[in-house]
């Protein structure tokens, strides 16, 4: 109800404002005649003129980052900011774990009060300017002067007071955005908040709203009874965030926002289904007309082994020498052999979804060939035994690594030959990207981002895959890689087509504007 009474209030405003507006270049161009030509505008865009973006979000490289919606954020604006006639700006919590090294470049704007259902609490204001993106951070040591950025009891009141402090810092930067975009069910109330309370101002009634789904697994999920209490929504919006039985933000957002996106055009389609949804596939199927999939890119100056300083050696696409410096000084580090044979490596969280089980299943028929195996990551105490265990069993041929370390992933990433990735579920993946960047050739299961990004060698692709979630089409998979290792043109070939795939966020960036445009062309 709530957001239906503010969709009519801003018909009449949006009446009111298009009868002064000026008509576009593209417009004028259209209506005149060929005997009066218009000379092309070469002007930069000014400050009104442009289109303005503001993200929302819980984390962005490389201030704080726990996973791949840090990346993203840390990336996407950036790409989208190249393009002048975009002014775009991010809104991230202060948490202390942001390095010193970042904060020093923060300036302190001021603060404003923050209202929560009864609370009324401090919100400080800082911000930088970074790649042309403008980065605010909301702060409350209450809120955020804690170890790590997730998993605490009140994350949900954390995290409302954060979306409720982006709708109020608004007026205090003058930034009153084109779109708000969203992401994850930690930005969600934002979304909600503006579509159930700010939109009855008038200065908020033309924001639009994405709500982007880089993880449907993580809804936000809390009981009804704390509906005003903890979140001050009003019971005439209960039924927009009710599901199930209980709150879920993710659901609310999804029903509030103008455009829904996930991050590939697989995962788009997969999380209709019960399969992948994890409840909330009526919802999807709802909204499934407001819902576009947009494969993520990675950060390719980052991620460059031409000039990357966490490598042994550097090289390129057209001089692959150095790769070969790169495997045998890994070899060295992790006490491997250093012998020409295919080094297998996989960089994962090692949970069931990553695909651990197919790999524990056929690990020794694996063995049984001339390789090596690597493996770097954390997670489910039994899966982190399992491999130490394997590396003990077959010392010299496998090196376990338990561990979250930026820097060996990257040594690892250029010295392996090929990348092992055998996800049940994966709604983008970046690691397949990150490896191909390497010229390390990508093994994976055909499912979301990683169906979108890699496709088999036999139909002239980048990569090997199988789709079945059967050990042994993954097995099989993995000896063709390993036959077409052993034939060094083919391979060569392979590894130049691997490392010039196009995974630049430039893409993404393209598909995120016609989306921002054809947002804010919405009636009201």
């Amino acid at each position: 109800m709530a957001e239906k009474k503010c969709a009519a209030k801003t018909t009449i405003r949006a009446t009111t404002r298009k009868s002064v507006k000026k008509p576009t270049i593209e417009v004028l161009q259209n209506e005149q005649s060929a005997a009066f030509p218009v000379v092309k505008e070469t002007k930069e865009p000014t400050v009104e003129t442009k289109r303005k973006i503001l993200f929302v979000a819980s984390e962005a490289a490389p201030f704080i980052a726990t996973g791949g919606l840090a990346d993203v954020i840390g990336s996407l604006p950036k790409a989208i900011a190249k393009d002048p006639s975009y002014d775009v700006r991010v809104v991230l919590p202060l948490y202390s774990d942001i390095k010193p090294e970042f904060r020093r470049k923060f300036s302190f704007l001021g603060n404003i009060f923050t209202p929560l259902s009864w609370r009324n609490q401090y919100c400080g204001i800082f911000t930088c300017v970074e790649n042309d993106v403008t980065f605010y951070f909301i702060d409350n040591e209450y809120y955020f002067k804690r170890t790590g950025c997730y998993g605490y009891y009140d994350d949900g009141e954390r995290f409302a007071f954060f979306s409720k402090s982006v709708m109020e810092i608004l007026p205090f930067i003058d930034f009153y955005p084109d779109v708000l975009h969203c992401h994850d069910w930690q930005a969600a109330l934002a979304a909600i908040y503006l579509k159930t309370i700010y939109c009855k101002k008038e200065k908020y009634s033309f924001i639009r709203a994405i709500f982007t789904i880089h993880n449907i697994e993580y809804q936000g999920k809390y009981s009804l009874d704390i509906l005003g209490d903890l979140f001050g929504l009003d019971e005439e919006d209960k039924g927009l965030v009710e599901y199930d039985g209980s709150i879920n933000l993710m659901k609310g957002a999804i029903e509030c926002c103008e455009q829904i996106s996930t991050v590939s055009p697989t995962y788009a389609k997969e999380i209709k289904s019960a399969h992948y949804a994890h409840g909330l596939e009526d919802i999807i199927l709802k909204n499934e007309g407001k819902l576009t999939g947009i494969l993520n890119g990675i950060d390719v100056t980052s991620y460059n082994a031409e000039t990357d300083k966490a490598l042994f050696a550097n090289y390129s696409a057209e001089d692959l020498d150095n790769k070969a410096v790169c495997k045998a000084e890994l070899q060295k580090m992790l006490g491997l052999p250093v012998r020409e044979v295919p080094v297998i490596a996989m960089i994962t969280r090692l949970v069931s979804h990553k695909g651990v089980d197919l790999v524990q299943s056929v690990i020794e028929d694996i063995l049984h060939e001339d390789i090596q195996f690597v493996v770097l990551g954390t997670g489910d105490g039994a899966y982190e035994n399992f491999f130490l265990d394997l590396s003990s069993k077959y010392e010299g041929k496998v090196s376990a690594n338990i561990a979250f370390n930026g820097d060996l992933s990257r040594k690892i990433y250029s010295g392996a030959d090929i990348f092992l990735m055998p996800s049940l579920s994966e709604p983008c993946g970046l690691s397949q990207m990150i490896a191909s960047r390497y010229a390390t050739v990508p093994v994976v299961r055909e499912t979301g981002g990683l169906y979108d990004s890699i496709k088999p060698y036999a139909s002239g692709g980048n990569g090997f895959t199988f789709a079945s979630r059967n050990p042994y089409d993954m097995l099989y998979v993995i000896h063709e890689a390993i036959d077409l290792y052993k034939k060094p043109d083919e391979w060569k070939a392979l590894l130049k087509k691997v490392m010039t795939t196009d995974f630049s966020w430039q893409r993404s960036a393209e598909e995120y504007k016609k989306l921002y445009s054809t947002t804010v062309a919405m009636p009201f």
